[in-house]
């Protein structure tokens, strides 16, 4: 096995690790970075870091999944992963899970990519575990191993996990270069555009945080996906989702991705100049209950949990989810009513006929009597945080709104609080809020990838940690994990949603459209939008 000098990157400079970057033989600067061949894109999307490690967020994963390699991959508007920096890859025993690297992978920067690379990859997202990375979705690997350059076997604590394959192509995949990343903590952003380890079809020249983000086609990829069609993409972030609508309309950019405002969606479908580009939506947007902090949690002034479960199952009979979709988000939300998002196998209604009317309206008479029942007389105090810097401008309006249906009951007295995302983390992350927003988009194109948000084995907090656990709840996941079985395993699906909703540590509000606005002369986006998530720069073109 090749053995791989070890830089001790975190204690090397910027401009110097440039340096030894630069005295690699094989150039990743054989395309013209000067070439005419651009397309711009704008977002409004926050990103939190470029080390996969420590990131698990749309922003973050726009980048990450074009110019980090993964072992498999999905092709635009399929739900299967197939083999991409693999050659091929499948279980070899029910706990063994062996890959086959393709002969001769580099990295931009020329160092050889081998399975020492993806060992130290997996290895340093489960060890490092930060708390907004995605290590948990890595939660049943046992060990990796490393037996030769081109073999990669992961060993897993259960048999006929039905999931794995996805999750190799999920955000915890990312294969980073061993000589650029550090094994222990996170690697700064700036050391990592300076030692050029990327693998996916496009590079990373420049990149300045909330700015811009430049990228180049990576003439070393050769996997699934294929030579991008574009050389350059150049991303630009906005802080305004008014100006980037003004500047896709002006043609100041071509592409407007990720989060333009209902109302710029309904204004720009008026205008020739561009076309609006929607598909399916797996984007979520849900409340979280802090079990611990809410109204009668367990570390409140006066603990009581039938209480706070009735609390939470009076708010869930309020709350209008399509005055919410309509007047909000017009039309481009619709009412979600489960913790999986309707179209997507075994997706059920669970919320719909157990709170409100039944048939997905509100029903303040039956809120009262819930909370009549615990002995809850007073007023409620609920206090909703959200985010507008990443999940957009509409969320000040979204939660104005859901605040104003709490009040409008007369059981509750509802106030908002606004928090930018990068504080917003920590605080999730430090359990500050009683009631707050969170948005879910797909890892994977599967309704299990749904369930980690909620889903809390004993051996570590779950995402959105929350202070919930259900041993029931637990048990009836873990299950359609390992179940091979389809028709079981949708069973185990529709009574996790279930159960779900009657521990109510989540409330389900809206799910969202994939919407791009370009020029007309843009092609390929529509084939980027599909369930997988991912916005691929390398199908994007001009006519």
């Amino acid at each position: 096995m090749r053995l791989k000098s070890r830089l001790a990157v975190p204690l090397v400079g910027a401009a110097l690790l440039a340096v030894l970057s630069g005295c690699v033989s094989v150039s990743s600067d054989s395309v013209d970075d000067s070439s005419s061949d651009t397309i711009t894109l704008g977002t409004t999307d926050k990103v939190t870091a470029l080390d996969p490690a420590g990131s698990w967020d749309t922003g973050s994963f726009a980048i990450q999944t074009n110019v980090y390699g993964e072992l498999l991959n999905f092709k635009p508007g399929t739900t299967t992963p197939v083999p991409d920096l693999a050659e091929s890859a499948e279980f070899t025993t029910p706990t063994t899970y062996t890959v086959k690297l393709r002969s001769d992978e580099k990295f931009s920067n020329g160092h050889a990519l081998t399975s020492s690379d993806v060992k130290f990859s997996f290895d340093r997202m489960i060890s490092i575990a930060d708390a907004n990375g995605p290590s948990s979705l890595l939660s049943n690997v046992e060990s990796v191993a490393a037996p030769d350059d081109t073999t990669v076997v992961f060993t897993l604590k259960e048999g006929d996990d039905q999931l794995f394959p996805q999750v190799l192509a999920s955000p915890a995949g990312f294969i980073v270069d061993e000589d650029v990343f550090s094994a222990t903590k996170l690697t700064a952003d700036a050391t990592i555009v300076a030692g050029n380890p990327f693998s996916a079809q496009y590079r990373l020249k420049q990149y300045t945080p909330s700015q811009i983000a430049d990228y180049v086609a990576n003439t070393n990829y050769d996997g699934v996906l294929g030579s991008p069609k574009t050389k350059n993409i150049l991303v630009t972030y906005y802080t305004s989702a008014t100006d980037l609508r003004l500047d896709v309309a002006d043609g100041k950019v071509d592409i407007a991705s990720r989060a333009l405002s209902p109302t710029d969606i309904v204004s720009l479908q008026k205008n020739s100049k561009v076309t609006i580009h929607t598909g399916p939506g797996s984007d979520m947007r849900f409340v979280v209950f802090n079990f611990d902090t809410m109204a009668f949690g367990t570390k409140s002034s006066d603990p009581d949990k039938a209480k706070a479960l009735a609390v939470r199952q009076a708010i869930a009979d309020v709350v209008d989810r399509a005055a919410l979709a309509k007047d909000v988000y017009k039309g481009t939300f619709s009412p979600l009513y489960s913790v999986i998002p309707a179209g997507l196998a075994g997706a059920t209604d669970a919320y719909k006929t157990a709170y409100g009317d039944g048939e997905g309206g509100p029903d303040v008479a039956k809120a009262e009597a819930v909370l009549k029942a615990a002995g809850i007389t007073a007023k409620v105090p609920v206090k909703l945080q959200f985010n507008t810097d990443h999940y957009g401008a509409s969320s000040s309006d979204e939660y104005s709104e859901l605040a104003d249906q709490l009040n409008a009951s007369g059981l509750f007295t509802a106030t908002t609080q606004s928090t930018l995302w990068e504080q917003y983390l920590k605080d999730i992350s430090a359990a500050e809020y009683p009631q707050f927003q969170l948005g879910w988009s797909a890892d994977y194109p599967d309704s299990d990838n749904y369930f980690n948000v909620i889903y809390d084995p004993a051996s570590s907090p779950a995402f959105i940690n929350n202070g919930a656990r259900d041993a029931k709840l637990n048990e009836l996941i873990a299950g359609e994990k390992v179940e091979a079985d389809a028709a079981e395993r949708t069973t185990l699906i529709e009574e996790a949603q279930t159960r779900a909703a009657e521990v109510l540590s989540t409330l389900p509000l809206l799910q969202g459209k994939l919407v791009a606005v370009s020029g007309t002369d843009i092609t390929g986006i529509d084939s980027t939008l599909d369930a997988s998530n991912r916005f691929r720069f390398g199908v994007l073109g001009r006519k």
